[in-house]
């Protein structure tokens, strides 16, 4: 079912992407513009590979939807956005106003069983402190047959510390410190109450374990298609993908 987006999945998009997401700090409207047509290209093939339609007419559920910065590309696509976030500040950090936007946890999604025919999650579990619990959430409130993305950086990858990186390797609260002593201030993402360790392992562990969900996918998000073998191979994922997606089908 990757098969479309595979397509898509070259060295000069990974390249691209990196030299986007540098400035997620210094110029977030870019880093998320790059991000939110990636997520939406992202979502758009992996529908289609797996019911063979578009988006048109779709319920999607962006768990930790931040300020909106996905909205306008689902619209465009003709999908019904509905972002959720917990944190009021980060909700209105960019100014955006989305309709219909909800103010919630992801461990716990003010929605119905079986309610969106789509529920993804874009770099956010690693930011939770219970990130199965919101899986479990993200898959029981979507549709039977419907579609479950949740893509996540991993913890011993490159940018797993985000701003604290690449110290974290050496422990979260070390690199944690080390950042408020160099830069003067406390780092946005604080190891152990917004950042968390979360690995490979974790999220294929739950995606293969899940009595409701049927693993189709699991994949290195940002690299080429012909690096996506590194998932296969325990310890060396954990290093190297970087960004895992895992891909479900609601049973």
């Amino acid at each position: 079912m990757t098969r479309i987006f595979a397509r898509r999945a070259t060295l000069r998009r990974s390249v691209g992407l990196l030299g986007d997401f540098r400035h997620e700090q210094d110029d977030p409207d870019l880093f998320y513009g790059a991000l939110a047509r990636d997520s939406l290209e992202l979502i758009e093939d992996l529908y289609a590979g797996m019911t063979g339609q578009d988006l048109t007419g779709r319920t999607v559920l962006d768990v930790g939807g931040g300020p909106g910065y996905f909205a306008e590309a689902f619209h465009r696509a003709g999908a019904r956005y509905i972002p959720v976030e917990p944190d009021p500040t980060e909700m209105h950090a960019a100014g955006l106003t989305v309709g219909g936007a909800i103010r919630g946890s992801g461990m716990a999604l003010p929605f119905r069983d079986d309610s969106v025919d789509i529920c993804f999650s874009s770099n956010v579990a690693e930011h939770v402190p219970e990130p199965w619990t919101m899986a479990d959430e993200m898959l029981r409130v979507t549709k039977p047959g419907g579609l479950m993305v949740l893509s996540y950086t991993l913890w011993w990858g490159p940018f797993g510390g985000h701003e604290t990186g690449p110290w974290h390797v050496f422990g979260g609260e070390y690199a944690a410190r080390r950042y408020a002593r160099k830069n003067g201030r406390e780092p946005k993402n604080r190891f152990g109450v917004s950042l968390f360790d979360v690995g490979a392992a974790d999220g294929l562990r739950w995606a293969r374990t899940t009595a409701d969900g049927e693993l189709l996918a699991a994949f290195p998000r940002y690299h080429p298609r012909w690096a996506w073998w590194m998932v296969r191979i325990p310890g060396l994922r954990e290093l190297l993908v970087s960004n895992l997606v895992v891909v479900l089908r609601k049973k």
